[in-house]
């Protein structure tokens, strides 16, 4: 049988097969959560941001010309200062959950490259009222949320 495409082969295709049927498509039917998407990329942009952050030599310089507010309006409408940052490692070595008719967690320990290590990133901002501890991700998606950012 050849289709519209010259796509030559003895079969027909079933339910779900990625090959036009009465209709042309040019995507495939993989479904994609729109927020683990933007989860991920918001992961992705920190972890490149971190990495920049510990390459540059001029820290200061780098916030700067990423975009780092030096300051802040704080709840109380004073101006809070950027002080200090923060970056922290942590690696996730096993899993626990509750266990079916027990007060005991069943705990699944990681092997090898089943261990997931991950960093944050996070921006302390002081007033003389108030301080604030801005995560990376935060305020990259702030960003990510303001038009013309």
């Amino acid at each position: 049988m050849t289709d519209k495409h010259n796509h030559h082969h003895n079969h027909e295709h079933g339910p779900g097969h990625n090959h036009s049927h009465d209709h042309d498509h040019m995507h495939s039917h993989v479904h994609v959560d729109p927020q683990q998407e933007k989860r991920d990329r918001l992961q992705a942009l920190a972890a490149s941001f971190i990495e920049g952050f510990r390459n540059a030599e001029d820290k200061t310089a780098f916030l700067d010309l990423a975009g780092v507010p030096s300051n802040r309006k704080g709840a109380d409408g004073l101006k809070m200062h950027l002080i200090d940052t923060r970056i922290e490692s942590n690696w996730q070595l096993g899993t626990a959950s509750p266990a079916f008719g027990s007060r005991e967690l069943v705990y699944l320990p990681y092997t090898g490259a089943m261990v997931d290590g991950r960093e944050t990133m996070t921006f302390t901002y002081v007033s003389l009222t108030e301080r604030e501890d801005l995560d990376l991700v935060d305020l990259l998606a702030q960003r990510l949320e303001t038009p013309g950012a």
